[in-house]
C-alpha cells in the first residue's frame, strides 16, 4: 500500500513521499527521520505502522493520515503518538481514511463502538465512585467474614 500511495503523490502532487517500512536498513531509517526532520523538501513521509512502532520520533510532522486500519486501536493511537513527541511545537492534524461500503468500515464501526461502550464504563464506574458515601467505600474495600 505504502508503494501505491508513494506512485499516486508523485503523480497526482508532484511531491516525493519517501517510505519508511520494514525493508528498510537501520541506517537508511536514520537518514529518512533525518530529512523529515531537517530538510524543507522532504515533506511526506509514509509509515508502515510495524516499521513506526518503535523509537520513532517526528516532531516536525504537522500531518497524520491513518489509511489502513488496525482491529486494535491502541495500534493507530501509537502511530499517532509519534508525532506527538517531547519537542513538538506544532498543532497536529490527524486524518482517518476509510473507504465506505469495505471492511474497513466495518472494522472502524467495531472500533467506534468497543470505545464508546469502554467510554461508558469507565466513566459510569467513575461517576458511581465519586458519588458514594464514606459508609459506601468502606463497604467495597472490607473484607467480608464467610
Amino acid at each position: 500500500m505504502g508503494d501505491i500511495l508513494q506512485k499516486i503523490i508523485k503523480k497526482e502532487l508532484k511531491e516525493e513521499a519517501i517510505f519508511f517500512h520494514g525493508g528498510v536498513s537501520r541506517k537508511k531509517r536514520d537518514e529518512m527521520v533525518n530529512l523529515f526532520q531537517n530538510d524543507r523538501k522532504t515533506r511526506l513521509m509514509i509509515i508502515s505502522l510495524k516499521a513506526g512502532g518503535t523509537g520513532l520520533n517526528l516532531t516536525e510532522a504537522s500531518n497524520v493520515i491513518h489509511y489502513d486500519l488496525w482491529w486494535n486501536p491502541a495500534v493507530e493511537n501509537q502511530a499517532t503518538d509519534r508525532a506527538y513527541r517531547i519537542g513538538q511545537e506544532k498543532n497536529v492534524m490527524v486524518h482517518r481514511l476509510i473507504t465506505l461500503g469495505t471492511f474497513e468500515e466495518k472494522i472502524d464501526e467495531i472500533i467506534k463502538s468497543k470505545k464508546e461502550l469502554a467510554d461508558l464504563t469507565v466513566s459510569t464506574g467513575e461517576n458511581l465512585i465519586t458519588e458514594m458515601s464514606n459508609k459506601d467505600l468502606r463497604d467495597i474495600f472490607t473484607l467480608y467474614k464467610k
